[in-house]
């Protein structure tokens, strides 16, 4: 069966919830997810990636400065991003297919670049 293209909000719960559900679980980046409040996270998620997406307006947060201060509580390296990236992308071609699917790929990679840039530009 084809898979179908990121259509809405709805769709982009479902891809965030299946997301985390690995990253929870996943040996290399889930200690960083332990202190998660998920009933607060999973709903600021989906504003985030609605937003990223479909350019709603919904989210107004700081992502860097969370980034930032989780990379204080644990040092993020490059090999995280990529890991990252990687089960995100898994997870998106897994539950969809189309140009949505392409771009919201296109742009996580394109965000998960500069959290790294700058992170690690704060070490330096």
């Amino acid at each position: 069966m084809a898979k179908s293209d990121i259509k809405n909000r709805n769709d982009i719960e479902i891809l965030v919830n299946t997301f985390y559900e690995k990253v929870k679980k996943d040996s290399m980046i889930g200690f960083m997810f332990s202190h998660v409040d998920w009933v607060k996270h999973l709903p600021v998620m989906y504003d985030f990636w609605d937003n990223v997406l479909f350019h709603t307006g919904n989210y107004s947060g700081n992502p860097m400065a969370k980034h930032m201060m989780a990379n204080s509580r644990n040092p993020m390296n490059a090999g995280h991003f990529d890991h990252w990236i990687k089960l995100f992308f898994e997870t998106v071609d897994e539950l969809y297919s189309g140009k949505n699917t392409e771009l919201l790929k296109e742009r996580a990679k394109n965000i998960a670049t500069i959290m790294l840039l700058k992170i690690m530009g704060n070490h330096n």
